[in-house]
Formats: structure tokens, sequence, C-alpha cells
């Protein structure tokens, strides 16, 4: 028996099949060698409403501007604390760094 005033969450038969949304699969996280030769977690992001400061080129990427999230995979001191010590790169510096 259903409660009263509940909804789920699941989508009605009814309802229209929605398409798989292909620009959520790049953000997934994957690993890539980096800067130095070190494997890195890598995230491609949409962009926040914040700025960040690229390691690659030291200059400023806007607020909303997509861009690449890398932490190191090989932090002396565990995987979280490569993962507190991300930085946020311009594509373009990213990709230009990679060895």
């Amino acid at each position: 028996m259903a409660r009263r005033g509940s909804r789920s969450s699941k989508r009605p038969y009814a309802a229209g099949h929605r398409p798989l949304d292909m620009g959520r699969l790049e953000s997934l996280p994957r690993t890539q060698t980096g800067p130095g030769g070190a494997e890195f977690t890598v995230r491609r992001v949409r962009g926040r409403a914040k700025t960040y400061i690229c390691p690659g080129c030291n200059q400023t990427i806007a607020a909303g501007t997509p861009h690449i999230v890398a932490w190191s995979n090989e932090s002396l001191f565990g995987p979280d604390r490569g993962l507190e010590e991300r930085r946020h790169w311009h594509t373009s510096c990213w990709d230009r760094h990679l060895w």
C-alpha cells in the first residue's frame, strides 16, 4: 500500500526517454600521467562561480570557464592528501604540460 503524500523519484513509464548527456561522461575522473611524469586523477569540470589561478600559466581561470581539476595519486601522505592539494588548470595548459 502506497503512503499518502509520498512521490516516487522513478521516471513514470509514460514519460519520454531522456537521452544520455555525453557531456557528463567527460567529467568522470580518469588517471593520466601529468607534470613530472607523476600519475594524476583528472576531471573536466564546467566551471563554478569562483576564479582559480592556473599553475601552468599563473593566469586566472575565469568563473564559469570549463577547465581541468587534477590531483596527484602519488602523494607521500596518501591519496586523501593528494585530493586536498588538487589544482585547477586551463585545459590547454594541462594538455601542454603532459609528458
